[in-house]
């Protein structure tokens, strides 16, 4: 199997069987739990956003160090206006880029830095329908596509390190609160 069908297989069963949640508590302070599937022994950077307005016709703006403001918009194929941004294509960007700083890293941990230099990474975020009943609602599904690294074994270490890798593959700790 080459890397590429590894990335596209692995990412669409990792989306399919990520963590699930259910209602602990309905106060304020308690969380609603989910099944922990990578958890993390230190905090080395924190990122933060607030969503308002219309939900997916909204707007998004990210809170701390830098601020980023973006007008969200439901796609024209999902029956929107498609004039702003949407979920899937930040989702794609930041898998982009964080596979690409993934992929120069195992690049040079291999002693090939010079291979990744060049290297672009494509990301695909498809959304749709779920096809397992007894889901509801839509489910998402990641291809990536490599250019300019033809080492399969840097690509797969890659795809091992990357965090949305990880977090597609392994699940992740989310916790949902009331404010």
């Amino acid at each position: 199997m080459s890397a590429a069908a590894l990335l596209r297989s692995s990412a669409v069963s990792a989306i399919r069987g990520s963590a699930r949640t259910s209602l602990a508590s309905t106060s304020k302070s308690s969380a609603l739990r989910t099944r922990s599937f990578m958890t993390l022994r230190d905090h080395i950077y924190l990122a933060k956003a607030t969503a308002t307005g219309a939900g997916r016709n909204g707007k998004v703006k990210s809170n701390g160090d830098e601020l980023l403001e973006l007008d969200m918009s439901v796609p024209k194929a999902m029956g929107g206006k498609g004039t702003g941004q949407n979920p899937e294509k930040l989702f794609a960007m930041g898998y982009a880029s964080c596979f690409l700083g993934a992929l120069q890293r195992s690049a040079a941990a291999a002693g090939r830095k010079d291979v990744a230099e060049t290297a672009q990474v494509h990301t695909v975020v498809r959304i749709g329908h779920c096809e397992e009943p007894p889901l509801e609602g839509f489910g998402l599904e990641v291809e990536i596509n490599v250019e300019g690294v033809d080492d399969d074994e840097i690509i797969k270490a890659a795809h091992e390190f990357c965090p949305y890798s990880r977090m597609l593959r392994q699940g992740i700790r989310v916790s949902v609160k009331k404010l």
